[in-house]
């Protein structure tokens, strides 16, 4: 049994809640509509900030098993070199792209430390915003990476339950559930600007993972204070292995949870992928959702080589194009948002404001 920190254990950090998830009826969920929207509308205006990601590599050492890039599926590996990566970032970049999140799988040989340095490297030549979701890391490994100009990191921490995630992380190093539930810290220490949490929903109970979500995401505010902190919403999509989730979380929990997280917590972004169906991501846009991931592609390519890219680490719902996304935010007068940060800011944060 591990030794699990103080504060994800703290009911204190997610009583007020509680109450919000576990109701069911419609009229306290029109309720806590108006009241999300409102805070919203206070902190972010209008505002929708918009990003995409781009996968590097589907190399991967570790074998999730809801992961279409688990170390023992059969499709092709496949890392992209430096060209490559300039082409898929030109593409996204004739999109209206500026702010891009690099993506690998666990650490391997093939696609390590040195060559995500590398592609941050490149990234933030071109774009004015780099921010990636990849392996844990060390400090001193987080701090290189933001002198490259990374400004962000995103991890999920899947689930927040340890026996349940011993269960799901059949082997590899993403087995080690506290290495992964400190990387947020390692990656703030070494100098990134803000992170990005969230539980993978379908794996473990609904409400509990919000109730720890919540939890880790006010101890990092609380914390590092200075910095930015984030929390996405995925649920399990398709993907290669078939895997099913054992909890069904359906579009009512879910726009119940986000907009119970925008009342609790005003300042933050809370952020929504395309993952999710178009008819959900328009419901949410400002009814608590502020950031989120346009256009994507989730395989190593997708950009340049839409129709014959390999196998991606699951299937996107809402496949709009740029163009189709941001007229359905500006007929909800809302204002998307491709660039909010320049480059001029990339510089790592002092250690006397990380904390």
């Amino acid at each position: 049994m591990i030794a699990l920190p103080a504060w994800l254990t703290d009911e204190r950090l997610s009583a007020e809640i509680e109450p919000l998830l576990r109701q069911t009826d419609a009229e306290s969920l029109e309720r806590l509509a108006a009241e999300a929207q409102a805070a919203t509308l206070r902190r972010f205006g209008r505002i929708i900030s918009l990003y995409a990601p781009l996968y590097l590599s589907n190399f991967c050492s570790s074998g999730c098993v809801y992961c279409g890039f688990a170390s023992d599926r059969t499709s092709p590996r496949r890392k992209l070199d430096a060209g490559e990566i300039e082409k898929e970032l030109l593409a996204m970049k004739a999109l209206g792209i500026g702010d891009v999140l690099l993506l690998t799988g666990e650490r391997t040989s093939a696609a390590g430390f040195d060559y995500l340095r590398r592609a941050v490297e490149l990234t933030a030549r071109i774009m004015p915003r780099v921010a990636i979701e990849a392996f844990p890391m060390s400090v001193a490994e987080y701090r290189a990476l933001a002198e490259c100009g990374c400004t962000g990191l995103t991890i999920y921490q899947e689930t927040y339950d340890p026996e349940n995630y011993e269960k799901l992380h059949r082997w590899g190093p993403k087995r080690d559930f506290l290495e992964r539930l400190e990387t947020p810290e390692r990656a703030l220490t070494g100098g990134i600007r803000s992170v990005g949490i969230g539980a993978l929903l379908g794996l473990s109970e609904p409400v509990g993972e919000a109730l720890a979500l919540l939890r880790h995401a006010r101890y990092l505010c609380k914390t590092y204070w200075k910095a930015g902190v984030s929390v996405s919403f995925p649920r399990i999509r398709p993907q290669e292995g078939g895997f099913q989730p054992a909890y069904e979380v359906d579009d009512r929990f879910l726009a119940r949870m986000i907009m119970a997280f925008r009342t609790t917590m005003p300042d933050i972004d809370l952020v929504l992928s395309t993952r999710e169906s178009p008819a959900f991501r328009d419901g949410m846009a400002g009814l608590g959702i502020t950031r989120m991931s346009i256009a994507s592609r989730t395989t190593v390519g997708g950009y340049v080589e839409a129709e014959t890219a390999g196998a991606s680490q699951f299937e996107v719902s809402d496949d709009r194009s740029a163009e189709a996304f941001c007229a359905a935010l500006r007929a909800k007068n809302l204002e998307p948002v491709f660039k909010n940060w320049d480059a001029a800011y990339n510089n790592p944060l002092p250690a006397e404001e990380r904390a």
